[in-house]
């Protein structure tokens, strides 16, 4: 895959899984993501969306490091969280990056156990993930990523206030949200959640915007 200054174990793995062409709208924000600065993301496909996800975390964590993880990513539902693990193991096949996921489903005494032994990437749904964080004690310090993938969704179901909870308990880290439309939903909730932001999307007609 063709994107500047990749990390080749990342590449190498990504050419294993027939990703050898970023898209348009990757290749467009991948200096912007290495940067740490907060970006918006409006695609339609939905598999280009978990993708970009996948090879942004990666690409910025590279390595296991410490016991607290380091990206949080909010999904939808069990079904969501099982295919963004599958995808993020899959792509981080050449490093030793630990991914763990959790959804409403699972037990959170054994997710707690299984958490303390030291993750890098968390993947959940709002209401499991906001538990975690009341009654596990992670070290937010560590955080560099915190993912929201199909905001719009979640907006539309009214889950802002645990979304709102997670990033006020987060504080200052890279936010990276992913949705397949523009709404005034989302665009109050970055106003209220990012200072700047960077917005790329696959659609034509839309022009990139910077917010300050």
């Amino acid at each position: 895959m063709k994107l500047k200054k990749i990390n080749p174990n990342l590449q190498k793995a990504l050419t294993e899984n027939g990703l050898t062409e970023a898209s348009e709208v990757l290749a467009e924000a991948f200096g912007t993501i290495k940067s740490g600065n907060d970006i918006v993301f409006i695609v339609e496909n939905e598999t280009e969306r978990e993708d970009i996800i996948a090879i942004s975390v990666i690409q910025r964590l590279e390595k296991a490091f410490m016991q607290s993880p380091r990206a949080l990513i909010v999904v939808q539902d069990k079904e969501e969280a099982l295919r963004m693990q599958e995808k993020l193991e899959a792509y981080a096949k050449y490093t030793d990056l630990r991914v763990f996921m959790c959804h409403d489903k699972t037990d959170l005494d054994e997710d707690k156990n299984l958490i303390s032994l030291g993750i890098d990437i968390l993947i959940g749904t709002p209401e499991r993930l906001n538990m975690m964080f009341s009654v596990a004690g992670f070290d937010v310090n560590q955080l560099k990523m915190y993912i929201i993938n199909d905001i719009d969704e979640l907006l539309r179901k009214r889950i802002e206030p645990r979304l709102y909870r997670l990033s006020e308990s987060i504080g200052k880290t890279q936010r990276m949200y992913i949705s397949d439309q523009e709404t005034e939903r989302l665009e109050i909730f970055v106003d209220k959640t990012m200072l700047d932001s960077y917005w790329f999307s696959d659609n034509e007609d839309f022009e990139e915007e910077e917010e300050e």
